[in-house]
């Protein structure tokens, strides 16, 4: 709260309990979080607008698998998904997500201040004290200082973190450094220029210099560390309603020549002549979309951003402004150059900005992906062998569960050709914890500050991290952790951790209202008879089950109910190839059984995930063991069933 006359060295003063920097969607869970444990929360946010990539474009949510999204970022997406009259949706528009935000803000009662940026971080025997923040919008208006107990650093490039001291890395680690083998420099075929494209403004002429994009430097050795940055691009959000179009037209600065490079990649591509060959363009309710790098030149502006993480605040601004110039011209190129193939450009064409987003930003995104930028040394590193389960943190307080994944970092002279460097694409895991220790500096360096985006992690292991869906699970849990901190009045290296999981366990939701209740197919309350193969990939959690139509098998789900209460059940249903037509599942809720056919067919899979969850309807559970859902093979038929997790979701939960 601001309190009113109170001055530091002339300087407006507000207090809280916790003070979290940066509007993204971690910073807004985590105020809400705050808040409603009962502590005083305040979020500063530079910008304008609340939910960072959730709402500015980033639409296509990188899910990786929805075992790993628990607690309020499960209920972010369910709550997108009464927007659209779903049980939970994982694509939307950006101005329904950031409506989601508010609804956080205004449910939770705490403070935001809009347009102010950290300027400096005053500390006293190792903790934080204050926080002296400028306007972001006229950095000559009068600083504000803010004091509380505790503070997170939800923001994408670290700014609180760096100017509170504390260690952090920017770049690749070497390979050496961690005993890893995909971090560092990597040449490999993910985005990648094809062989033979020329990389001089004359063909076979040197002298003639590189085309606009192309660096003079060096390609090192596979697995040497650098600064280099992975690309950032804008997530694109363009509108195919001609009554919701905003035309695209020529930006300002225009030039062509940035461009030219790409002309090589068309005559090279004869028979690519779809815009979705060279960009991911993933389908948003009404009619518009979230659009992303795809191929060897795209919306990805490879190598410009390398000063971006320790630039000042106008270094970052003249870098966002050469990505928002690159970009729109891109898109303008595309559909104006009468040398892009005429298939290309009739089909740009039919694309328009929204004209009901980003209404005071000009129709465009005021959030640059900003993929990865400061990354803190903290008291644990986590790194690939975390990622690969080969490492398992004992402390952990959220789960990831994405590929480990970076786009390009340098685009180079190799060999004569252009290639792009620093795209990593590797998978094949399942969901690992995250550890409390990734989210903490070091105690000597500051015992008052966590930091649940930019954690403590190698290049390649955030590669995997850094999805929205996880930032909003771990700025829940670094305020869960604050609160315990104040209470215990300990620092956040000191926290009991077995504490922290057991309140994001029994309170998911910050506010009381209880849980759902998982049965997953491995739990021991999942009980089978018959044959089934297990599948490693593509479900719901660690695996999923498979039995072939026509044999005797079935797999029953028996939850653990705290209470009598009203439950609606949901089974997930991953998507195979090979599924039967049609196969029974038997809900009982201590009294009756309903028997139920599912079809396969029918259910729709939208978004990058391995499938959804089908509500087998409403029932009244009595507390105990008693009721359960049965998945049963057909006794004849092809194909295969499948079981993998069933969910009971309280009535309430969604209020």
């Amino acid at each position: 709260m601001l309190l009113v006359g109170s001055r530091a060295f002339g300087q407006a003063v507000m207090e809280a309990d916790i003070c979290l920097y940066g509007g993204t969607s971690a910073g807004v869970i985590g105020a809400y979080t705050a808040q409603k444990l009962g502590k005083k929360a305040i979020l500063i946010e530079p910008g304008r607008h609340l939910g960072g990539m959730s709402s500015g474009g980033l639409g296509y949510t990188d899910i990786g698998n929805k075992y790993a999204i628990t607690g309020l970022a499960r209920d972010f997406y369910r709550r997108i998904g009464r927007h659209y009259g779903k049980f939970e949706q994982w694509t939307f528009e950006p101005h329904v997500a950031e409506e989601v935000f508010q609804q956080y803000v205004k449910q939770g009662g705490f403070q935001v201040v809009y347009e102010y940026r950290v300027k400096e971080v005053r500390k006293q025997n190792g903790r934080i004290t204050e926080v002296v923040l400028e306007s972001a919008a006229t950095p000559a208006r009068a600083d504000r200082v803010v004091r509380a107990a505790m503070f997170i650093d939800c923001g994408y490039e670290g700014d609180l973190m760096a100017k509170a001291g504390v260690s952090y890395a920017v770049g690749r680690e070497d390979n050496a450094d961690y005993q890893e083998t995909i971090d560092g420099v990597q040449l490999m075929d993910g985005h990648q220029m094809p062989d033979g494209i020329d990389p001089y403004k004359t063909p076979g002429d040197p002298n003639s210099g590189l085309l606009w994009g192309i660096s003079q430097a060096k390609l090192a050795p596979n697995g040497t560390g650098d600064r280099s940055v992975q690309a950032y691009n804008y997530r694109i959000c363009l509108s195919t309603d001609p009554k919701n179009q905003v035309p695209i037209t020529r930006p300002p600065g225009y030039d062509s020549t940035h461009y030219e490079l790409l002309l090589r990649l068309f005559a090279a591509n004869p028979a690519k002549r779809k815009l979705n060959d060279y960009f991911i363009i993933s389908r948003m309710p009404n009619n518009k979309t979230d659009i992303n790098n795809r191929g060897g030149f795209s919306s990805d502006m490879i190598g410009m951003n390398h000063g971006y993480p320790d630039g000042t605040y106008a270094q970052r601004a003249s870098i966002i402004e050469d990505h928002e110039r690159y970009t729109k011209g891109l898109l303008y190129f595309y559909g104006h150059d009468p040398r892009v193939p005429q298939a290309l450009r009739d089909e740009m064409l039919t694309y328009g900005y929204p004209r009901d987003e980003y209404t005071d930003n000009g129709h465009w995104s005021p959030q640059l992906y900003v993929r990865e930028a400061r990354r803190l040394v903290g008291a644990y590193v986590m790194r690939q062998a975390n990622c690969e389960g080969r490492e398992v943190v004992r402390d952990g307080i959220g789960m990831a569960a994405y590929t480990m994944d970076s786009h390009n970092c340098q685009r180079l002279v190799v060999n004569g050709h252009v290639k792009n460097e620093g795209n990593v694409e590797i998978g094949g895991f399942g969901p690992y914890p995250i550890g409390y220790g990734a989210l903490t500096p070091k105690a000597a360096e500051c015992t008052n500050l966590l930091v649940p985006v930019c954690l403590s992690a190698t290049h390649i292991a955030y590669g995997s991290i850094r999805m929205e869906p996880v930032f909003m699970v771990l700025a829940q849990s670094s305020a869960v952790a604050a609160v315990q901190a104040i209470q215990a009045k300990k620092g956040v290296q000191q926290v009991d951790v077995a504490a922290v999981q057991a309140s994001l366990k029994n309170n998911p939701l910050a506010d009381g209202r209880p849980g759902d209740i998982l049965v997953d197919n491995e739990d021991a309350t999942a009980t089978r008879t018959g044959t089934w193969e297990s599948v490693k990939r593509g479900g719901y959690g660690p695996s999923f089950l498979k039995a072939a139509a026509g044999e005797e098998a079935s797999l029953r789900f028996t939850p653990a109910v705290p209470k009598q209460q009203a439950y609606t059940a949901y089974l997930y249903m991953p998507k195979v190839t090979d599924a039967a037509n049609s196969f029974r599942v038997t809900v009982y809720d201590g009294k009756t059984k309903k028997d139920i056919t599912v079809k396969p067919a029918e259910v729709i899979v939208e978004g990058q995930t391995s499938g959804e969850w089908v509500s087998l309807g409403k029932y009244t559970l009595p507390k105990g063991n008693k009721g359960y859902v049965e998945v049963s093979t057909p006794r004849a038929g092809t194909g295969s069933v499948v079981a993998d997790a069933v969910l009971w979701v309280p009535d309430g939960q969604a209020e």
